[in-house]
């Protein structure tokens, strides 16, 4: 994508009412003002908020808001230039229980309180699969407890990837710290029974993916 298309986006998502986008410093001294207040003061509802992390253009948010209207959701993602497809499709859509946070992963237990969201989908991430990036591997135990923190005690974690050692590498430690493993299914398109959630939403890069026969892995669990 060239820097004009960028700038261009970037200036859209500013006037886009379902875009938030907190300065790290405002969300690290705790000044973010939509913490703990989601539902009352940007949905303006009472329904279950779930968050896609590290969302990309928004294919899972959307769709699932599609599917679900009485359920709201977040995409969240560093990278507004992309997310822009989904936060655009929403308004075009009148998708009100959508809204798209742009932040780091790792700054999440910042811009949401203890048990404020439901569910949480990561969807595809980098598997970050050199020893010295593991500390940015988004199912490591440092992020787990983020996830754990903002959470509802009965809150679920969707993991679907493309990687097979990503979906290893996070059912060896899931196992490991005795979490709860729900479901958890190495190729979700050639195994019946399959959530329908996860086979009837395909990303950008998931088309791809099975285009090129590589087996798409899902996980579910919840953090102990």
């Amino acid at each position: 994508m060239g820097s004009k298309n960028k700038l261009r986006r970037f200036k859209e998502n500013e006037t886009f009412k379902n875009v938030v986008q907190p300065s790290r410093e405002v969300l690290v001294t705790n000044n973010f003002e939509l913490q703990g207040q989601w539902n009352r003061n940007f949905f303006n509802n009472n329904n279950p908020i779930v968050l896609e992390l590290g969302c990309g253009k928004g294919e899972y948010t959307t769709a699932l808001a599609e599917k679900y209207p009485n359920k709201n959701f977040i995409g969240v993602d560093i990278k507004g230039a992309r997310f822009w497809r989904g936060a655009k499709t929403a308004l075009e859509n009148n998708l009100s229980n959508v809204g798209f946070l742009r932040t780091q992963i790792e700054l999440i237990d910042f811009a949401f309180a203890p048990n404020e969201i439901d569910e949480i989908w990561i969807t595809f991430p980098d598997p970050q699969i050199k020893y010295k990036r593991t500390k940015h591997r988004m199912t490591n135990a440092e992020f787990l407890a983020r996830y754990k923190t903002i959470l509802k005690p009965e809150g679920v974690v969707h993991l679907k990837t493309d990687s097979e050692f990503m979906h290893g590498y996070t059912l060896g430690l899931l196992h490991g710290a005795g979490h709860d493993v729900l479901y958890a299914n190495h190729n979700v398109y050639h195994q019946a029974g399959s959530p329908t959630d996860v086979t009837s939403v395909q990303t950008f890069y998931e088309s791809q993916y099975l285009e090129q026969n590589k087996p798409i892995t899902y996980i579910q669990f919840k953090i102990k």
